[in-house]
């Protein structure tokens, strides 16, 4: 079981028991959070899209801990300018684990495909009639006259 949720304006595929890097979030080390913004949810092959996200569903997790990320050098150069710029960066992340998926109140993608075989085994036990050929009717051409 896996879902395509929202975190911190960043979307991750997670499952149970995965830790993610996600943007700094306001809570503290060791605390529970809930993230409600589920856009899918695959659960052993049943496949649930959200429009935009899926009602009822949420997705569990507890925060490790806060750290920063690798530096990234920013270098800015203009050639025979004499201009040269340099600047680091390090953002401040959070570490959580997902603790569980909670599909409660998820409807299942899979029934329309249902009805939709339903409705092609009827079409086969149906007696097929032959439709007679249409007529060919002869066209005048007015060009030759």
């Amino acid at each position: 079981m896996y879902a395509i949720v929202e975190i911190a304006g960043q979307q991750f595929k997670v499952s149970k028991d995965l830790k993610v890097y996600v943007h700094r979030l306001a809570s503290e080390e060791g605390s529970k959070i809930s993230f409600d913004k589920v856009l899918l949810l695959d659960d052993n092959g049943s496949i649930t899209l959200g429009a935009p996200a899926i009602e009822g569903a949420s997705v569990e997790a507890k925060v490790l801990q806060h750290l920063k990320g690798d530096k990234v050098i920013v270098f800015k150069k203009k050639r025979r300018k004499g201009y040269k710029k340099r600047n680091g960066h390090r953002q401040y992340l959070t570490q959580i684990v997902i603790e569980g998926i909670t599909a409660s109140g998820a409807t299942k993608k899979a029934a329309p495909k249902k009805a939709a075989a339903e409705a092609t085994t009827e079409e086969a036990e149906a007696p097929k009639v032959k439709k007679a050929p249409k007529a060919k009717v002869a066209k005048k051409d007015d060009t030759k006259e």
